[in-house]
């Protein structure tokens, strides 16, 4: 067939189609188009357009499945009719202290605020519910030393270690230095410092350590420093860490389909990191301000899990509320938290209902 008769082909086949479908493209599929083209993605499923809730979404920069949704607009292109903004956090106490501004309505923080914020007296205006596990966190989040001479905790006698308060880093860090036998108040000087202004204290020599996650922690060390030890040994210990993602619960009761949608855009993504990780990092990347390798990389720091997994009894569907206590009660021996709650409080605030939805 020559390109005339094959060009003629084409028109005669495209009037076909008008002609067969009215020649009208429907409203809805005219909205799904829009909102695609507006985030740059396709929603993986039908998008629900009944959908028009306002939800503004505490975003941290760690390489995880969240920042995959955010780049590729995967909630926008799902629910077109919603209203999202994304606010940016340091660290879990950012996201707190959002939540008690009423500034947002979810937001991913590290399992030691979520526990945190279930503990007695509860924090004046927060109360939220942990919904999903972005991440368990490994060598992702680690001791990062600056004298190569230092081989073990002992040596950091003496030592300033920057961490962010109130996150899982500061979490693990105290146990760790509990179980070297080190005093957090007396032996060593435990400082809260951002991740983003670490780099700068390290460079002018302010701290001889610091306890960070990534990219924070690639920079570090990048820059020379030693990786001492890491989440996956705390976890090893008995105390694991998580970066999850956490709902209002009063936003939650009222906004079922919206968390239906966003934890479908939450297990698409880990399926995405874990199936062609490459792709993923190239969101990763975009979000972190980083390199994709770099941003594949990180990825061998955390595991990620899907929502079939996390709504069963290993995760949010049982022990994870076993986890979060375990969490307060070192918090209290730390004197980090006045007191615990009843079991059954951290169990309350633990919600497995958007990852089974997600996961049928």
């Amino acid at each position: 067939m020559t390109r005339k008769t094959t060009g003629f082909a084409l028109f005669a086949t495209a009037a076909l189609a008008l002609t067969l479908s009215g020649c009208v493209e429907s409203a809805d599929e005219r909205k799904a188009a829009d909102a695609a083209d507006a985030t740059g993605s396709d929603c993986p499923w039908t998008p629900d357009e009944s959908i028009t809730t306002t939800a503004r979404i505490a975003w941290q920069a760690i390489p995880n499945g969240d920042a995959v949704v955010k780049d590729l607009g995967l909630l926008e292109a799902c629910m077109p009719n919603a209203k999202i903004t994304w606010v940016q956090a340091s660290s879990g106490g950012d996201v707190i202290t959002y939540y008690g501004a009423d500034e947002v309505d979810l937001g991913l923080m590290g399992s030691a605020p979520a526990a945190r914020s279930a503990s007695a007296p509860v924090i004046r205006d927060v109360d939220i519910a942990t919904i999903w596990i972005h991440d368990v966190i490994g060598d992702a989040e680690s001791l990062i030393v600056k004298d190569p001479g230092v081989t073990d905790l002992a040596g950091l006698k003496g030592a300033t270690i920057a961490t962010p308060f109130s996150s899982t880093a500061h979490y693990s860090l105290l146990q760790a230095l509990s179980e070297a036998g080190l005093d957090p108040a007396k032996d060593v000087t435990v400082i809260n410092l951002d991740p983003e202004k670490m780099p700068a204290a390290w460079q002018g020599d302010e701290i001889d350590a610091a306890w960070v996650w990534d990219p924070v922690q690639s920079e570090l060390l990048e820059g020379g420093g030693a990786r001492l030890i890491s989440s996956a040994d705390t976890a090893e210990a008995g105390r694991p860490t998580f970066d999850v993602g956490t709902v209002d619960r009063a936003f939650a009761a009222e906004n079922e389909d919206f968390l239906t949608q966003w934890a479908k855009a939450q297990d698409h993504a880990v399926q995405l990191i874990q199936d062609d990780p490459a792709e993923a990092a190239e969101s990763v990347a975009v979000v972190l301000g980083i390199d994709p390798a770099a941003a594949e990389a990180q990825f061998a720091g955390l595991e990620y899990v899907r929502a079939a997994d996390q709504a069963g009894a290993d995760y949010l569907g049982g022990k994870f509320a076993e986890d979060l206590l375990t969490t307060a009660t070192f918090l209290l021996e730390q004197g980090e938290i006045e007191a615990l709650s009843d079991a059954a409080v951290y169990a309350e605030h633990v919600d497995a209902g958007p990852a089974t939805r997600a996961a049928e």
